[in-house]
């Protein structure tokens, strides 16, 4: 693990309240207001910051309702094949620290506070890949605190208690318990398929896949989507109004659009306003 100054040295450019280990902590009315980024409007302010890794795709969906989003902060975990000399090392590190229980996961599980997510590099495991067993996914009366993305297996037991999560498009096997693995490091960066996680990232859900949200952007994202929405909805109102023609709406608004804009936005109780033409 690391430590806590190492943690905060990673994630150095989140400027917020971190978790007693270091990691960021995201306001929860950030994240609710995450609940309704798309995966599209993430990706342009992401993008436009530098940060072009930042989606994976192609997973299977475990107890999530249509129109349903998967979003908190990441608790990530690696785990490599077992070898028992550095096995060993990792249980007596453990007993050191209090660590209860003989399962490995079951330390990350018991980590998770409300609005964590846990994220998971199991090396594509298939057999003995199961991450959160039924026994684990019982454990927290709220919810909250065992969602997750990354998992290979465990789909059965999610479906039977009622779990959100994802898990990548691997084949399945019948087996159960996690096995033949070592959890080498316990919020440290990881990697799920091209993109780096690190520990208090925001995981976003669509049905397109997972958009990870570095944590000092999170609330550009969230304010630039809303933004985004309501030009969206003022623009198909003034198109049904025909009070512009599509030409205008599609192109650079004229600054009276602008001004329109922000009228019916504060009348609409949103804080958000465009900024006269030529300013950022």
């Amino acid at each position: 693990m690391f430590t806590t100054e190492q943690r905060t040295e990673l994630t150095r450019e989140w400027k917020g309240e971190r978790f007693p280990d270091g990691r960021p902590k995201v306001p929860d009315a950030v994240i609710e207001r995450l609940k309704t980024a798309s995966a599209e409007e993430a990706w342009g302010t992401l993008r436009a910051a530098g940060y072009r890794l930042q989606f994976e795709g192609n997973w299977k969906t475990i107890n999530v309702k249509p129109g349903e989003r998967l979003v908190g902060r990441a608790v990530t975990a690696q785990f490599m094949p077992m070898r028992p000399d550095v096995n060993n090392m990792i249980n007596d590190h453990a007993k050191k620290e209090g660590r209860v229980g003989r399962g490995q996961n079951s330390w990350v599980i018991d980590s998770l506070t409300k609005g964590d997510l846990m994220v998971v590099d199991l090396f594509g495991k298939i057999k003995d890949g199961t991450i959160i067993g039924d026994n684990l996914a019982t454990f927290h009366p709220d919810e909250d605190r065992h969602r997750h993305c990354g998992g290979r297996r465990g789909a059965r037991h999610h479906r039977h208690h009622g779990h959100p999560g994802f898990q990548g498009l691997r084949p399945r096997l019948p087996s159960s318990a996690i096995a033949d693995v070592t959890l080498m490091g316990w919020n440290i960066p990881i990697r799920i398929g091209d993109v780096t996680v690190l520990p208090g990232d925001i995981i976003v859900s669509d049905p397109e896949g997972i958009t990870v949200i570095p944590a000092q952007l999170a609330e550009k994202v969230a304010d630039e989507s809303e933004l985004t929405q309501l030009r969206d909805n003022w623009g198909h109102q003034m198109l049904r109004e025909q009070k512009y023609t599509p030409g205008q709406i599609d192109a650079g608004w004229s600054q009276p659009m602008i001004d329109d804009f922000n009228k019916w936005a504060a009348s609409k109780g949103s804080k958000m306003r465009m900024k006269p033409q030529g300013q950022r």
